[in-house]
């Protein structure tokens, strides 16, 4: 492989913003103006294409080649011979009311050791992927010159594909940015991400907006486990484990972890009146699995956390706080919450799902144009 953007590549990232920001105020090299496109929650993947032969790596540049073999077949028919790309690999799923979203856990399920499994399971959950930057085509590096022009070079080289590769849409209209954020999250979608027009690519610089999903629900506090810098001569709190009621039984929602080491000292010493054995806890009928399960529950494995200790202390279900949240996967947070406030108001019988804010439903196809595998 000879190409002019050789791998390693770290991906350029994005730092927070609240709001879809105003073009007018973003100046980059002269050229004023923002690029708005849909923030999409996979794998992120620099794709590196030599004639027949295709690199994918990982935002930590790691390989993940083995683990998308149809999705290297497609790029081998789809894409320009010499290119090297940024973009997502992503998994779509129909669900029941005929509406494809994208399904993270699905996509995880990709990376296991065994060639059968994968080769099985990229078959039966194909995988796509999306472009949204051009690090290099032909025997052109495209790092140093504008987004605009590099997007425009895009847009000539791949702009016809309708999958399993896909150019992901952009929108210079603040208008139709906001639209987006609200409409498809419905299809499993992140946010919004910003991009300078005058920016040039640079290797791991948050030179990106990005405008994610921020939500609040008041949930249980079902235990918490240690800081990994935690000892017994200063034990520090490292997440609080969150739960909340349905059917009358106590589910495993999420964690939340975002605290001071100050604050990691203060709650585990507060907290301790509130610890129970296990078997007097609403999760003690969980203590007798050893492997991962379809609930996620705390305490067990799966091939994400081999090795790391997953063990909890079990808190009486007494306490109620308001967290923050981007959005959810499945019956969880898709991330971790952040702390915002006790609320000593709350019963924590009544923190339920019924308070979750959903959003509207929007079919993924409507996004990209078409369904990896159709």
């Amino acid at each position: 492989m000879d190409l002019p953007v050789m791998p390693p590549v770290r991906p350029m990232l994005a730092k927070s913003v609240k709001g879809i920001p105003d073009p007018a105020k973003h100046t980059v090299n002269d050229i004023v103006g923002l690029s708005f496109e849909p923030k999409w929650d996979g794998f992120r993947c620099l794709v590196f294409k030599d004639g027949d032969e295709v690199e994918l790596a990982s935002r930590n540049t790691k390989p993940l080649t083995r683990y998308f073999p149809e999705v290297v077949a497609a790029m081998q028919e789809q894409l320009p011979d010499r290119i090297v790309l940024d973009g997502e690999i992503f998994v779509a799923l129909r669900g029941d009311d005929g509406v494809d979203r994208l399904e993270f856990e699905t996509l995880q399920e990709r990376i296991h050791p065994a060639k059968s499994r994968i080769d099985m399971l990229a078959e039966k959950t194909p995988a796509g992927f999306v472009a949204f930057d051009l690090l290099a085509l032909g025997d052109t590096a495209y790092v140093e010159r504008p987004f605009a022009e590099r997007r425009a070079a895009l847009e000539t080289a791949i702009g016809s594909l309708d999958g399993p590769c896909f150019l992901t849409q952009t929108t210079t209209d603040p208008l139709e940015a906001e639209e987006w954020f609200h409409q498809f999250e419905g299809a499993g979608l992140d946010g919004v991400v910003a991009k300078p027009l005058g920016a040039p690519y640079v290797e791991n610089a948050r030179s990106m907006l990005k405008i994610k999903h921020e939500r609040t629900a008041d949930v249980v506090v079902a235990g918490y486990r240690e800081h990994k810098t935690s000892t017994p001569e200063r034990p520090l709190l490292g997440s609080l484990l969150l739960g909340l009621y349905d059917g009358g039984e106590l589910q495993h929602i999420g964690v939340s972890a975002s605290f001071t080491e100050t604050r990691r000292a203060e709650l585990i010493e507060q907290l301790q009146p509130l610890v129970v054995p296990i078997e007097e806890h609403p999760w003690g009928r969980w203590a007798e699995f050893l492997t991962a399960n379809p609930d996620r529950v705390p305490g067990t494995q799966s091939r994400w956390s081999q090795g790391k200790d997953l063990s909890f202390t079990p808190l009486r279900p007494d306490l109620v706080i308001e967290v923050a949240y981007d959005h959810m996967e499945g019956r969880r947070f898709r991330h971790t919450a952040q702390f915002r406030r006790w609320r000593t108001d709350r019963d924590p019988e009544s923190c339920g799902y019924d308070q979750l804010d959903e959003p509207v439903s929007y079919d993924l196809t409507s996004v990209l144009g078409a369904r990896p595998g159709s």
